[in-house]
Protein backbone atom coordinates (compact mmCIF):
# COMPACT_ATOMS: atom_id res chain seq x y z
CA UNK A 1 0.00 0.00 0.00
CA UNK A 2 1.25 3.07 -0.82
CA UNK A 3 1.10 5.96 1.94
CA UNK A 4 0.90 9.63 1.01
CA UNK A 5 4.28 10.23 2.83
CA UNK A 6 5.50 7.38 0.18
CA UNK A 7 4.22 9.20 -2.38
CA UNK A 8 5.18 12.86 -1.42
CA UNK A 9 9.12 11.24 -1.20
CA UNK A 10 8.72 9.12 -4.47
CA UNK A 11 7.88 12.45 -6.41
CA UNK A 12 9.95 14.42 -4.54
CA UNK A 13 13.12 12.09 -5.76
CA UNK A 14 11.75 12.11 -9.14
CA UNK A 15 11.83 15.75 -9.12
CA UNK A 16 15.18 15.64 -8.00
CA UNK A 17 16.60 13.14 -10.19
CA UNK A 18 14.90 15.08 -13.61
CA UNK A 19 16.60 18.33 -12.08
CA UNK A 20 19.85 16.49 -11.76
CA UNK A 21 19.61 15.61 -15.10
CA UNK A 22 18.71 18.50 -16.55
CA UNK A 23 21.60 20.42 -15.24
CA UNK A 24 23.83 17.29 -16.79
CA UNK A 25 22.33 18.42 -20.46
CA UNK A 26 25.04 20.32 -22.19
CA UNK A 27 23.89 23.31 -22.82
CA UNK A 28 23.13 24.25 -26.51
CA UNK A 29 25.11 27.16 -27.02
CA UNK A 30 24.98 27.00 -30.94
CA UNK A 31 20.75 27.46 -30.43
CA UNK A 32 21.61 30.28 -27.92
CA UNK A 33 23.39 32.03 -30.49
CA UNK A 34 20.91 31.56 -32.94
CA UNK A 35 18.32 32.57 -31.15
CA UNK A 36 20.15 35.52 -30.27
CA UNK A 37 21.38 36.85 -33.59
CA UNK A 38 17.68 37.15 -34.85
CA UNK A 39 17.44 39.81 -32.82
CA UNK A 40 20.14 41.75 -34.90
CA UNK A 41 19.79 40.23 -38.37
CA UNK A 42 16.34 38.50 -38.72
CA UNK A 43 17.45 37.76 -42.67
CA UNK A 44 20.65 36.29 -44.03
CA UNK A 45 20.07 39.16 -46.69
CA UNK A 46 19.81 42.63 -45.56
CA UNK A 47 20.47 46.12 -45.88
CA UNK A 48 20.91 48.02 -42.69
CA UNK A 49 20.86 51.55 -42.41
CA UNK A 50 23.30 52.49 -39.59
CA UNK A 51 24.09 55.78 -37.68
CA UNK A 52 26.95 55.68 -35.42
CA UNK A 53 27.05 58.81 -32.89
CA UNK A 54 30.15 59.29 -30.27
CA UNK A 55 29.86 60.92 -27.12
CA UNK A 56 32.71 62.22 -25.12
CA UNK A 57 33.48 61.37 -21.25
CA UNK A 58 31.63 64.31 -20.24
CA UNK A 59 28.53 63.14 -22.61
CA UNK A 60 29.17 65.99 -24.75
CA UNK A 61 28.59 64.86 -28.68
CA UNK A 62 31.63 64.85 -30.83
CA UNK A 63 30.99 63.11 -34.27
CA UNK A 64 28.05 61.56 -36.40
CA UNK A 65 28.11 59.36 -39.47
CA UNK A 66 26.14 57.39 -41.37
CA UNK A 67 26.60 53.88 -42.96
CA UNK A 68 24.14 51.59 -45.20
CA UNK A 69 25.40 48.11 -44.79
CA UNK A 70 24.82 45.26 -46.85
CA UNK A 71 24.81 42.14 -44.50
CA UNK A 72 24.82 39.18 -46.78
CA UNK A 73 24.71 35.16 -46.64
CA UNK A 74 27.75 33.37 -46.17
CA UNK A 75 29.61 35.48 -43.74
CA UNK A 76 30.15 38.65 -46.66
CA UNK A 77 29.28 42.03 -45.83
CA UNK A 78 29.32 45.83 -47.85
CA UNK A 79 29.68 48.93 -45.70
CA UNK A 80 29.03 52.38 -48.02
CA UNK A 81 29.54 55.29 -46.17
CA UNK A 82 27.10 57.80 -46.50
CA UNK A 83 28.04 61.23 -44.50
CA UNK A 84 29.87 64.12 -47.06
CA UNK A 85 33.59 63.29 -45.07
CA UNK A 86 33.66 59.65 -46.13
CA UNK A 87 31.10 59.72 -49.33
CA UNK A 88 32.14 57.38 -51.82
CA UNK A 89 34.23 54.91 -49.41
CA UNK A 90 33.47 51.15 -49.10
CA UNK A 91 34.42 48.44 -46.80
CA UNK A 92 34.05 45.29 -48.17
CA UNK A 93 34.34 41.42 -45.92
CA UNK A 94 34.28 38.61 -47.57
CA UNK A 95 35.24 35.84 -44.69
CA UNK A 96 38.00 36.69 -42.84
CA UNK A 97 39.05 39.48 -45.63
CA UNK A 98 38.54 42.60 -45.26
CA UNK A 99 39.15 45.85 -47.53
CA UNK A 100 39.14 49.63 -47.85
CA UNK A 101 38.12 51.19 -50.92
CA UNK A 102 38.90 54.67 -51.39
CA UNK A 103 37.11 56.76 -53.85
CA UNK A 104 40.27 58.27 -55.67
CA UNK A 105 42.11 54.79 -55.68
CA UNK A 106 41.65 51.81 -57.85
CA UNK A 107 43.26 49.67 -55.48
CA UNK A 108 41.93 47.44 -52.60
CA UNK A 109 43.45 47.98 -49.57
CA UNK A 110 43.69 45.19 -47.07
CA UNK A 111 42.38 45.76 -43.61
CA UNK A 112 41.69 44.27 -40.59
CA UNK A 113 38.16 43.89 -38.73
CA UNK A 114 39.62 46.03 -35.22
CA UNK A 115 40.29 48.63 -38.24
CA UNK A 116 37.92 51.79 -36.88
CA UNK A 117 35.36 53.17 -38.70
CA UNK A 118 34.29 55.88 -35.75
CA UNK A 119 34.87 56.40 -32.36
CA UNK A 120 35.16 52.78 -31.01
CA UNK A 121 32.49 51.13 -33.62
CA UNK A 122 35.37 49.09 -35.71
CA UNK A 123 34.57 47.57 -39.15
CA UNK A 124 33.69 44.19 -37.43
CA UNK A 125 31.10 46.07 -35.31
CA UNK A 126 28.79 46.77 -38.20
CA UNK A 127 30.25 44.23 -40.86
CA UNK A 128 29.50 41.52 -39.10
CA UNK A 129 25.99 40.25 -37.06
CA UNK A 130 26.72 36.46 -36.54
CA UNK A 131 27.81 35.27 -32.95
CA UNK A 132 26.45 31.65 -34.32
CA UNK A 133 29.11 31.86 -37.20
CA UNK A 134 31.92 33.09 -35.51
CA UNK A 135 32.06 31.69 -31.93
CA UNK A 136 31.75 28.53 -30.09
CA UNK A 137 31.26 28.21 -26.00
CA UNK A 138 29.83 27.22 -22.93
CA UNK A 139 27.01 28.76 -20.59
CA UNK A 140 28.25 29.56 -17.73
CA UNK A 141 25.40 29.51 -15.63
CA UNK A 142 21.99 32.20 -14.74
CA UNK A 143 22.82 35.22 -13.43
CA UNK A 144 21.02 38.26 -12.77
CA UNK A 145 22.03 41.31 -14.67
CA UNK A 146 21.20 44.59 -15.48
CA UNK A 147 18.99 45.87 -18.65
CA UNK A 148 20.15 48.85 -20.94
CA UNK A 149 17.51 51.19 -18.99
CA UNK A 150 19.10 51.60 -16.10
CA UNK A 151 16.18 52.33 -14.27
CA UNK A 152 14.75 49.24 -15.25
CA UNK A 153 14.92 46.12 -12.50
CA UNK A 154 17.36 43.90 -13.33
CA UNK A 155 16.56 40.54 -14.75
CA UNK A 156 17.08 36.92 -15.30
CA UNK A 157 20.36 36.07 -17.43
CA UNK A 158 22.25 33.32 -18.83
CA UNK A 159 25.97 34.33 -19.11
CA UNK A 160 27.86 32.90 -22.20
CA UNK A 161 31.75 32.59 -22.54
CA UNK A 162 32.37 32.52 -25.84
CA UNK A 163 35.81 31.98 -27.86
CA UNK A 164 36.36 33.04 -31.73
CA UNK A 165 35.58 29.94 -33.78
CA UNK A 166 37.84 31.47 -36.63
CA UNK A 167 40.81 34.02 -37.40
CA UNK A 168 38.73 37.14 -39.10
CA UNK A 169 36.44 38.14 -36.15
CA UNK A 170 36.60 41.47 -34.43
CA UNK A 171 36.94 40.05 -30.57
CA UNK A 172 38.86 36.59 -29.67
CA UNK A 173 36.87 36.51 -26.72
CA UNK A 174 33.68 37.27 -25.42
CA UNK A 175 31.35 37.77 -22.45
CA UNK A 176 27.91 37.61 -23.32
CA UNK A 177 24.70 37.88 -21.28
CA UNK A 178 21.26 37.19 -23.23
CA UNK A 179 17.79 37.32 -21.57
CA UNK A 180 16.73 33.90 -19.66
CA UNK A 181 13.44 33.50 -21.76
CA UNK A 182 13.64 34.98 -24.74
CA UNK A 183 17.56 34.91 -25.22
CA UNK A 184 17.98 39.11 -26.52
CA UNK A 185 21.61 40.06 -26.35
CA UNK A 186 21.43 42.36 -23.27
CA UNK A 187 25.31 43.13 -22.75
CA UNK A 188 28.69 42.00 -23.62
CA UNK A 189 32.65 42.01 -22.63
CA UNK A 190 34.48 42.52 -25.98
CA UNK A 191 37.98 41.09 -25.49
CA UNK A 192 40.80 41.40 -27.94
CA UNK A 193 43.44 39.04 -28.70
CA UNK A 194 45.82 39.95 -26.09
CA UNK A 195 42.70 38.72 -23.78
CA UNK A 196 42.26 42.85 -22.29
CA UNK A 197 38.83 44.20 -21.82
CA UNK A 198 38.54 46.20 -25.05
CA UNK A 199 35.23 47.68 -24.82
CA UNK A 200 31.86 46.65 -22.93
CA UNK A 201 28.62 46.32 -25.29
CA UNK A 202 24.81 47.08 -24.19
CA UNK A 203 22.05 46.30 -26.97
CA UNK A 204 18.56 48.54 -26.40
CA UNK A 205 16.04 46.31 -27.52
CA UNK A 206 12.58 48.01 -29.73
CA UNK A 207 9.79 46.78 -26.70
CA UNK A 208 12.27 45.95 -23.61
CA UNK A 209 8.94 44.20 -22.17
CA UNK A 210 8.44 41.61 -25.55
CA UNK A 211 11.47 42.55 -27.27
CA UNK A 212 11.65 41.39 -31.59
CA UNK A 213 14.82 43.18 -32.51
CA UNK A 214 18.06 45.37 -31.18
CA UNK A 215 17.41 49.15 -32.25
CA UNK A 216 20.88 50.54 -30.41
CA UNK A 217 24.11 48.91 -30.07
CA UNK A 218 26.43 51.06 -27.11
CA UNK A 219 29.92 50.87 -26.85
CA UNK A 220 31.93 51.67 -23.86
CA UNK A 221 35.87 51.93 -24.71
CA UNK A 222 38.01 50.35 -21.85
CA UNK A 223 41.14 51.21 -23.18
CA UNK A 224 41.70 54.72 -23.51
CA UNK A 225 39.70 57.70 -24.06
CA UNK A 226 36.49 56.19 -22.52
CA UNK A 227 34.47 57.55 -24.86
CA UNK A 228 30.69 56.38 -25.62
CA UNK A 229 29.57 54.96 -29.15
CA UNK A 230 26.56 54.37 -30.18
CA UNK A 231 25.39 52.29 -33.07
CA UNK A 232 21.95 52.96 -34.04
CA UNK A 233 19.85 50.59 -36.78
CA UNK A 234 17.86 53.26 -38.32
CA UNK A 235 16.08 50.79 -40.86
CA UNK A 236 16.22 47.16 -42.18
CA UNK A 237 14.98 45.85 -45.08
CA UNK A 238 15.45 42.13 -46.90
CA UNK A 239 17.81 42.62 -49.92
CA UNK A 240 20.68 40.38 -52.10
CA UNK A 241 23.25 42.69 -53.52
CA UNK A 242 24.51 41.66 -57.11
CA UNK A 243 27.22 39.67 -57.24
CA UNK A 244 29.70 41.89 -58.59
CA UNK A 245 29.47 44.12 -55.48
CA UNK A 246 31.11 41.58 -53.04
CA UNK A 247 34.24 41.92 -55.62
CA UNK A 248 37.08 44.04 -54.98
CA UNK A 249 38.38 44.84 -57.54
CA UNK A 250 34.76 45.47 -59.42
CA UNK A 251 33.97 47.97 -56.35
CA UNK A 252 37.78 49.74 -57.00
CA UNK A 253 36.84 50.68 -61.12
CA UNK A 254 33.47 51.38 -60.13
CA UNK A 255 32.98 53.94 -57.23
CA UNK A 256 28.88 54.71 -57.84
CA UNK A 257 27.00 52.22 -57.00
CA UNK A 258 23.29 53.88 -55.95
Amino acid sequence: MITTKSWIAAAFGLAMTMAFAAQAQPADVPSLLKAADRFRMSSDNLQVDTQISVFNSDGSPDKERLYRVFAQAKRQSLVLMQSPAEKGQKVLMLGDDFWLLMPNSQRPMRITPMQKLLGDASTGDIATMSWADDYSGTLVGEERCAQADATAPQQACLHLSLNAARKGVTYQRIELWLGKTRHEPIRADLYVQSDKLAKQARFVMDKPAAPTMVTEMVLQDKLSNHKETRVRYLGRRERVVPETWLNPMFLAKNPALE
